[in-house]
């Protein structure tokens, strides 16, 4: 769910990485504490909705971002509805929904080498209380790398068990993904390791 750079001009694309990540952080805690019905979620989503359309992202790629949350918003929602009621299963979801169209709006919108060195200039004073600021941009660069890599992974997994005609079988898709996935995280380690990464 982490969208890879889109080249743009637009003036979310001109915005710097630091000010998006802290609206992203001020605009899903708003959301969060004030979305409290599904009237004012309507205005939060059309705030997204014109910010997307501020940046020029085609609508193709936006729901190739949101596509992967439909089971899980699918189970949510159920749950929501079976413990509290229909209008907080529409208010729950579309937060989260929401959240995650805007973090992918910045990634979509901003180069990844630019984000971690945001994130880096941000924690440098904590340089004094023993933090590697390197080290956690490197973590996060990471985490963002490895994000659609799982979810290569685990596309990958699913088109070979419906091949086989076990699209059913949970089995036959939990147990690929974990083994390719722990592979591939030993691969990494040892990539890093060779590069010096673990030296003190």
């Amino acid at each position: 769910m982490i969208g890879l750079y889109r080249p743009g001009n637009s003036p979310v694309h001109r915005t710097p990485a630091g000010l998006k990540l802290v609206f992203l952080l001020v605009l899903i805690t708003a959301a969060t504490v004030f979305v409290r019905t599904p009237l004012h979620l309507s205005v939060a989503a059309l705030t997204a909705v014109g910010l997307f359309v501020l940046a020029r992202i085609p609508w193709r790629v936006v729901l190739e971002q949101l596509r992967p949350m439909v089971w899980m918003l699918a189970i949510i929602a159920i749950f929501q509805v079976l413990t509290t009621s229909p209008a907080r299963a529409i208010v729950v979801c579309g937060l989260l929904l929401l959240s995650v169209a805007l973090a992918a709006l910045v990634t979509l919108t901003t180069r990844v080498t630019d984000m971690l060195d945001a994130v880096t200039r941000v924690l440098g004073p904590l340089r004094w209380v023993g933090v590697d600021p390197d080290r956690i941009g490197l973590l996060l660069a990471l985490a963002i790398r490895c994000v659609p890599l799982l979810a290569t992974i685990v596309r990958e997994v699913g088109e070979a068990r419906r091949a086989r005609g076990l699209q059913w079988s949970m089995t036959a898709l939990v147990t690929p993904v974990l083994v390719r996935s722990l592979r591939t995280a030993d691969a990494m380690g040892d990539a890093l390791a060779a590069r010096g990464v673990d030296d003190d």
